[in-house]
């Protein structure tokens, strides 16, 4: 217990530390455009996504399937909803009144989520989750609209949240690698070959279908279940993590690039990865991020 403690006294001020305000300011300027991108050939058809001029899925009362339950709406209060859900999503990228468009938003992605089931993918449920974690967050008071009418300028933020994104990225990967492997990943090593040639199918997929020996993929599968599985430990030693960030980075561009509609979601990743972990002094010409001044030597 003495360890314990010893180790929870020394781990909190380092988990809690004021962090880079550029790494959460970087997701809330990418990740709504992102969403929204995902979102859009549902939003051009809301009466058929959220009213009751489309299919639904019919109320199972008493079923853990089913805890939550949103009735279709009208065409009319459905094409007012993705109106906002745009509006907000596009302020809180831009940062205007950011602390009540990030609330706008999380709200509307919820219910968007939850109204339509059947189309609720990664990218609107991990959505979901951002928006609300940003709505909590002292996001846009950098590099955007409400940054520009004040004059105080902030460079750090709450330790905790930027480790919210730090820890959500690795515990999302060791889920998923604990899906594949308790799926088919280990008894068959032909599972992502297969993924080639699914209705997500590109040119680029089809290419590498035909051209990369099967062995490949295989080796591919394995690496990327190494990968997902260890994510927690790759990400937090500092030796792996540059490693860790460059695979991440890669996996995700090969998935947007093979697996067409999954483009929106490698692309969401690919935003929490470079915000979570890309070194911040990567990030400071992109940001105009002034370096600290080099300490005065001598008297």
């Amino acid at each position: 217990m003495r360890f314990v403690r010893r180790l929870v006294a020394v781990a909190t001020p380092r988990l809690f530390e004021p962090q880079p305000l550029v790494r959460i300011e970087i997701v809330r300027m990418l990740a709504p455009i992102t969403i929204l991108g995902f979102l859009s050939s549902r939003i051009v058809h809301a009466a058929d996504w959220l009213s009751t001029a489309g299919f639904h899925v019919p109320v199972i009362a008493g079923d853990w399937r089913q805890p939550v339950s949103l009735p279709p709406v009208s065409p009319g209060f459905a094409w007012a909803i993705v109106a906002v859900l745009v509006l907000s999503g596009l302020a809180v990228a831009a940062g205007a009144l950011t602390r009540w468009s990030t609330v706008v938003f999380a709200a509307l992605m919820v219910y968007v989520t939850l109204a339509d089931r059947l189309e609720a993918f990664t990218v609107s449920k991990l959505g979901s989750v951002i928006a609300i974690a940003l709505a909590v967050m002292p996001c846009g008071t950098r590099w955007s609209v409400d940054a520009w009418r004040r004059t105080r300028t902030v460079e750090l933020c709450s330790g905790g949240s930027v480790r919210f994104f730090q820890i959500l990225v690795p515990v999302f990967y060791c889920s998923s690698g604990i899906c594949k492997a308790t799926g088919d990943w280990l008894s068959n090593r032909y599972v992502l070959w297969s993924h080639l040639h699914d209705s997500y199918q590109t040119p680029i997929s089809q290419l590498a279908a035909n051209h990369v020996p099967a062995f490949a993929w295989t080796v591919l599968q394995a690496t990327t279940l190494a990968f997902e599985i260890g994510a927690p430990l790759w990400f937090a030693l500092r030796w792996t993590r540059p490693y860790a960030v460059a695979y991440a980075l890669l996996m995700h561009a090969l998935i947007g690039l093979m697996f067409g509609p999954v483009a929106w979601f490698a692309l969401l990743m690919i935003i929490l990865v470079v915000g979570a972990y890309i070194p911040v002094t990567w990030l400071q010409p992109s940001f105009g991020l002034a370096r600290a001044p080099a300490p005065l030597k001598g008297g």
